[in-house]
C-alpha cells in the first residue's frame, strides 16, 4: 500500500519569506520506474537520484507541459533521461555499457556498489529542458558534468546560469535487509532576491541564510526516509524556529506516454529499406525505453504504398 508520506513535494518559506524551499520524498515512483528495467544496482541508483533531482528542479518552475533532465556523457552510463510533466507524471531511463561499467568498477574494487553518478557518467553535460508546446519557446539550461556528485553539478548550474544562492541535498536508499524498496529524497533552499525596506539588513539576512543551511544539512537519512514522519513534521523539526510557512504539496506518480499509435506513426516515416532491415521472424518489434513495453507490428502496416 502506498505511503502518503512519500511521492510528493512540499513547498515552504522560512525567514519571513527570505528563503524558499522544497522537500521531496519518493518511494513508489522510483520503485515502479526501476521495476520496468533490469538495471545493475549502480545504474538503478543513478536513476533514483536523477529522478528526485528532476522532480526537485521542475518544482521550482511554473510551466504547463514537460520538464526533461538529460545527461549525455562518455562514460559507461552515457545517457540518463527523466521526464516530469506539469501534472506530476514521471518516467526515467538510462543507456549504459555493462561491460565498461563492470570493468571500471573492478578496477576501482567497487563492483556492484553504488558510486557517485559522475564517476560512472564520465565527461559530458547535464541539460534541463522545458517544453510547453508549439506555441511557446523551448527553454534549455546546460551545465558540464563536473563535481563529485549530481548535487554539485546542479549547484554549478544555479551559480552560473540562474545566479540564485541555492543549497541542495539528495538522498538515495537502495533495498537492503528487510527493506525491499528503493527510496529517494531531496531538500533544497534558495535565497529570495534581497529587497530594501525589510525588517533586517543584508548582513543579518546572510547570517540567517547560513543558519538555515546548517539546519538543512542536519537532515539525516534516517529522518528523511522514516515512513512514520510526514514531510511537514520533518520540516517542523528543521525550521520551527525560522518562521516556517508551508505553502503547498504536489503529488507524483509514474506514467509513460508511449502508445502503439505513436510508435506506428514514427515507424511509418521510415523507408522500405529501413523497415525491411527491422523485420525479424516476419514481424517488427519495438520496445519503449522508458517502460519496456513491447509493441509488435506487421510490416504491411508500415510500408508506404
Amino acid at each position: 500500500m502506498p505511503n502518503k508520506n512519500f511521492d510528493n513535494c512540499v513547498s515552504f518559506f522560512i525567514g519571513n519569506g527570505a528563503y524558499q524551499g522544497r522537500l521531496i520524498r519518493l518511494n513508489e515512483v522510483v520503485n515502479t520506474i526501476l521495476s520496468k528495467h533490469r538495471y545493475p544496482l549502480p545504474v538503478s541508483a543513478i536513476i533514483a537520484e536523477s529522478t528526485v533531482l528532476a522532480a526537485m528542479l521542475s518544482s521550482t518552475l511554473k510551466y504547463d507541459g514537460l520538464f526533461t533532465l538529460q545527461t549525455q556523457s562518455n562514460g559507461p552510463v552515457s545517457m540518463v533521461v527523466v521526464d516530469v510533466t506539469s501534472s506530476g507524471q514521471i518516467r526515467s531511463c538510462a543507456k549504459f555499457d555493462e561491460e565498461r561499467l563492470n570493468a571500471g568498477q573492478e578496477l576501482r574494487k567497487t563492483l556492484g556498489q553504488i558510486e557517485p553518478a559522475p564517476h560512472l557518467m564520465g565527461g559530458g553535460h547535464l541539460a534541463f529542458t522545458v517544453d510547453q508546446g508549439k506555441s511557446s519557446e523551448l527553454y534549455q539550461g546546460i551545465v558540464d558534468l563536473q563535481g563529485k556528485d549530481l548535487t554539485e553539478c546542479a549547484l554549478r548550474y544555479f551559480k552560473q546560469s540562474e545566479q540564485i544562492d541555492t543549497n541542495l541535498k539528495l538522498f538515495v536508499l537502495p533495498p537492503h535487509g528487510e527493506n525491499s524498496s528503493w527510496f529517494a529524497a531531496g531538500i533544497m533552499l534558495q535565497k529570495m532576491p534581497f529587497q530594501g525596506g525589510r525588517d533586517i539588513d543584508e548582513q543579518t539576512a546572510n547570517e540567517s541564510w547560513n543558519e538555515a543551511n546548517i539546519f538543512m544539512e542536519s537532515l539525516s537519512e534516517d529522518e528523511v526516509f522514516d515512513a512514520e514522519l510526514s514531510s511537514e513534521e520533518i520540516l517542523h523539526r528543521l525550521f520551527h524556529a525560522n518562521d516556517l510557512h508551508i505553502t503547498q504539496s504536489k503529488e507524483y506518480c509514474f506514467s509513460c506516454r508511449c502508445s502503439r499509435e505513436k510508435l506506428l506513426n514514427t515507424l511509418s516515416t521510415f523507408s522500405k529499406e529501413e523497415i525491411a532491415d527491422m523485420i525479424e521472424d516476419g514481424k517488427i518489434t519495438a520496445t519503449c525505453h522508458f517502460c519496456s513495453e513491447q509493441y509488435v507490428f506487421d510490416p504491411s502496416e508500415l510500408v508506404k504504398q
